[in-house]
């Protein structure tokens, strides 16, 4: 299972674990990763992601998935991701023809 965040690409990061003496081993700090359900309004559908938790706070505030995926740049998605903005904005455009 990959270590990356659907929605906003988070990946783990190399840096230093540093001891008091100063000697500097490497590590990799890992993004938070929680599995949710989220609910798109639009599609009147429930999606299972794995997303870091930082990502789950910015879902909040934009006002659900939907909102989300609409402010969100493509090449930072994944795949399903790409496709459920792809739907929703199929259903957009539908409903205003």
């Amino acid at each position: 299972m990959s270590r990356e965040c659907e929605l906003t690409g988070t990946k783990p990061i190399v840096g230093h674990l540093v001891s008091h003496s100063q000697v500097k081993t490497k590590r990799r700090f890992l993004p938070n990763l929680i599995d949710v359900t989220l609910h798109s309004e639009a599609l009147d559908q429930k999606f299972k992601m794995r997303i870091a938790a930082k990502a789950l706070r910015t879902v909040d505030k934009l006002g659900g998935l939907d909102g989300f995926l609409a402010k969100a740049k493509d090449d930072k998605l994944s795949s399903k991701a790409l496709k459920i903005k792809r739907d929703i904005a199929k259903k957009a455009v539908a409903a205003a023809a």
